[in-house]
């Protein structure tokens, strides 16, 4: 976005200005993230989960190619060359580690990243560019993280890889022939492998350059903000360094500290133990379960028991998988709303905390227990208000809801909270 207030780089050593004649990096890293970036001057700390995002894509990035390294992608050997990673490797133990619960950082960082963009409103116009790519990013990191559970090839590996891609041979006509293209057999092995092994290893660079889209397509319209006011003047505003960039550096030393605390002390606390076994087809576990980022998408697809006329409840439950995340890409058009934030919207603000946020929580519980009752009849009840919070109660809110009062600009939201707060100790006093 172009502001008419914002400072324009002027180098002053001779060989930065030199650089920047002949190849404008300085200047594209100092409007980007520098004094030449005005931001709204109210973001809070849930706006620093992007840039902890893109922290965690790099520790996964620079942790893969060092276990690409030495690891063997050869169902023969590929379990024990995890086990060698781990016990002969220097610092193995520690780079497999933190690649392993760094994709859980990534996925922890990215809901709630996604939370706020729901809260907030800011997929609605003129953001929603933004919202798209960052689905798309949310549908490669689902992927890459599905590519990269197999690569130990533990129990949960094989099985999981089974079990997922099974679901594809619901689909009719194509689906047997697309999962066997897409594991190069009939099974899980060797072709399997090898492409999974090169996908997990090409699809981190590919997120990195829908992320460069994301940030690019964000610069256009500008951060939103809690308000979802626009700017309007230079009031408004704060130069992004060094205010925000202290605070996103506060929240990643947060982010590092709990990062470095699961990592050395509870590894093993979001994995599964039955990965620590080699895979034997011979063998299936009790119970196969995905990594908890995929629990409540699990949920939605073991909630289809029957079949609905002649469309069979395996194909049901996975297009309903596949729908609960094709609807966010139509989420700026469900909701007609002229007001983006909750925090203005209490009718939808209810609905959100009380609804959308315990109907996911639930889903997730049930992704992870068995296949049994009560979990699914819970699952199938929360199944239903995913998409029925989507799909009816949210455009029939941004119909009938009637909102708060907005500020007329980021300052006097800004001015009238501190005001709040300053009147609170001088009652106190009285």
């Amino acid at each position: 976005m172009s502001f008419p207030w914002a400072q324009e780089y002027k180098p002053q050593a001779p060989l930065m200005r030199w650089l920047d004649e002949r190849l404008p990096l300085p200047r594209l890293v100092y409007n980007a993230v520098g004094a030449g970036y005005p931001v709204p001057r109210n973001l809070n700390y849930f706006w620093n989960f992007g840039v902890l995002a893109g922290f965690a894509l790099v520790i996964q990035i620079v942790t893969g190619v060092v276990l690409a390294m030495h690891y063997s992608a050869n169902t023969l050997v590929a379990f024990n060359s995890v086990e060698h990673i781990m016990r002969d490797v220097p610092a193995g133990w520690l780079i497999r580690y933190a690649h392993m619960n760094g994709a859980s950082f990534f996925f922890i960082v990215v809901y709630i990243h996604i939370f706020r963009g729901l809260y907030f409103g800011s997929y609605k116009a003129p953001r929603e560019m933004i919202w798209l790519l960052g689905v798309v990013i949310f549908l490669l990191m689902m992927a890459t993280a599905f590519m990269g559970y197999v690569l130990p090839w533990g129990q949960m590996s094989f099985w999981g890889a089974q079990v997922i891609t099974g679901f594809f041979s619901a689909i009719p006509v194509v689906g047997e022939p697309l999962r066997q293209w897409l594991l190069g057999g009939f099974a899980p092995d060797q072709a399997a492998l090898n492409r999974f092994f090169s996908l997990h290893y090409l699809l981190p660079f590919v997120i990195a350059g829908v992320i460069i889209l994301h940030i690019w397509a964000l610069h256009i319209p500008g951060s939103s903000n809690p308000t979802g006011v626009e700017v309007k003047t230079e009031q408004d505003t704060v130069p992004f360094h060094p205010y925000y960039t202290a605070k996103d550096g506060f929240g990643l030393g947060v982010f590092l500290i709990c990062f470095v605390a699961v990592t050395f002390f509870a590894p093993n606390m979001l994995g599964h133990p039955d990965n620590y076994i080699a895979a034997n087809p011979l063998s299936t576990p009790a119970h196969i379960v995905p990594e908890w980022y995929f629990w409540p998408f699990y949920a939605i697809l073991r909630a289809f028991t029957a079949d609905f006329f002649f469309i069979p409840a395996k194909l049901l439950g996975v297009l309903a998988m596949f729908g609960s995340i094709a609807l966010l890409f139509f989420l700026p058009w469900l909701d007609k709303s002229p007001i983006r934030s909750a925090t203005y919207r209490p009718l939808y603000r209810k609905f959100f905390w009380f609804g959308l946020l315990p109907c996911i929580v639930i889903l997730g519980i049930c992704g992870v227990m068995p296949a049994s009752q009560p979990w699914i009849i819970m699952s199938q009840l929360a199944s239903a208000y995913y998409f029925a919070h989507f799909l009816i109660i949210l455009p029939i809110i941004s119909r009938i809801e009637v909102p708060d009062a907005l500020p007329s600009s980021i300052t006097e939201a800004v001015l009238s909270k501190h005001a709040t707060a300053g009147a609170a100790p001088a009652a106190a006093h009285a």
